[in-house]
């Protein structure tokens, strides 16, 4: 029977639209913001060693080397400082105001110790047909945790904050899942959950 080929159509991405951050716990709300600038990926792997057969300078046989795709290294950007994002990545405990509305205070849990919260990072990106934009990309990366988070400083230089994360999936797990959707999701100014 002959091999069917179809031509392959493709799409144009472009920027970081959103990200959302969804803790696995079920009960802390989980935040989505628009001003990150940057999502690097990197990809964290196990290599299995080739085994080859060679006898008399002949190679008889060989089995190829393996990489295994273990999880991914996040690293995030973004010149806004989102405060309610500390305490998930990290621990520790954010106050706000009578409010509820502005961060007063911000304190890490004791050096030593990373009491982050597990978490799905969700990635959306623009596609775009022409001049417009047709709809979005959204990966999701599951077993997120974060790494201590450092704060830069410099005259006349908007901070710049980068937050690296470690996603690591369970057995059994896909280590990221890519989908479509027509609009980005809307959220109510507290919480994780669409607005209605």
């Amino acid at each position: 029977m002959p091999q069917t080929i179809k031509k392959a159509t493709g799409m144009s991405l472009i920027d970081c639209a959103m990200i959302v951050i969804e803790p696995e716990d079920g009960t802390s709300d989980g935040i989505a913001f628009t001003s990150a600038s940057k999502l690097g990926v990197e990809a964290q792997t196990e290599t299995t060693d080739a085994v080859k057969n060679i006898i008399k300078g002949e190679v008889k046989a060989q089995k190829p080397e393996e990489k295994t795709l273990t999880g991914h290294t996040l690293t995030l950007t973004d010149t806004t400082m989102i405060m309610s994002f500390l305490p998930i990545l990290q621990g520790g405990t954010l106050t706000m105001d009578e409010d509820g509305t502005t961060p007063t205070k911000y304190e890490p849990p004791a050096s030593g110790k990373n009491e982050g919260k597990k978490f799905k990072l969700k990635a959306y990106t623009a596609i775009m047909e022409g001049a417009s934009v047709v709809g979005y990309g959204c990966v999701t990366y599951p077993g997120c945790k974060g790494t201590p988070v450092l704060f830069n400083f410099e005259d006349s230089v908007f901070q710049s904050n980068e937050y690296t994360i470690n996603s690591t999936p369970g057995a059994g797990e896909k280590p990221y899942t890519w989908e479509r959707l027509e609009a980005l999701p809307t959220y109510t100014t507290s919480g994780s959950q669409p607005a209605e």
